[in-house]
């Protein structure tokens, strides 16, 4: 698990096919939204599905752990502040997101951001553009996509964050998540893996186990 941020900050839609599964039109700018750093668990640990909702979805994503501090950064800056690379897994409840017209519930449960195994260390030279994520459930691929497939990249993503809130060294960015979003269950395994960072892997259980 990634050492405890002081925030997690999302990005959605940021995937032209994951929008269009979901009906949604893609954004003009990044559309970000928040996890609170208590649903944070590390690789291994359980995700569990709470019993408020009846569809708890998977959402394999690449990871950012931010290395230096970013206040009104522009590209070049937050290019440089890319610290590591890290997998995520941005679970959602998406019957309560689909209820609710804004996110914090579905997204926030205790156990909905596995983050792991490790973080990869990197430099300025690391090429981001050959970052590719994939996501499977009991074996089975569901999820797979490059960093150039990204609506927003990553150095535009932490450098539009910055200008809203400050981003510190430490915190965590998601970077959204690819099509192919789908249901999890109790007894699933769903592992989450960005070739050369390592393969994240947390079983499920429903919370009334």
């Amino acid at each position: 698990m990634v050492d405890r941020p002081g925030k997690i900050v999302c990005v959605g839609r940021n995937y032209r096919e994951h929008a269009a599964e979901l009906g949604n039109a893609v954004p003009e700018r990044p559309l970000i939204f928040l996890k609170p750093p208590s649903a944070l668990i590390g690789d291994g640990e359980t995700i569990v599905l709470p019993s408020a909702s009846q569809r708890v979805e998977h959402e394999g994503e690449i990871g950012i752990v931010v290395g230096a501090r970013l206040k009104g950064a522009g590209a070049a800056a937050a290019r440089a502040a890319v610290g590591g690379i890290v997998c995520v897994n941005d679970v959602t409840a998406r019957d309560l997101q689909n209820a609710d017209g804004q996110w914090t519930r579905a997204k926030g449960f205790d156990t909905f951001c596995p983050a792991g195994p490790r973080v990869l260390e990197v430099g300025p030279r690391f090429d981001l553009d050959g970052l590719e994520v994939f996501c499977r459930v009991n074996g089975a691929l569901r999820q797979h996509a490059r960093a150039t497939e990204m609506v927003f990249g990553i150095p535009a993503i932490l450098a539009f964050v910055s200008g809203v809130m400050t981003l510190e060294p430490g915190d965590l960015v998601a970077t959204g998540t690819p099509s192919g979003v789908g249901p999890l269950a109790d007894g699933d395994v769903v592992e989450v893996e960005i070739p050369g960072v390592g393969t994240l892997r947390n079983p499920v259980r429903s919370q009334a186990r």
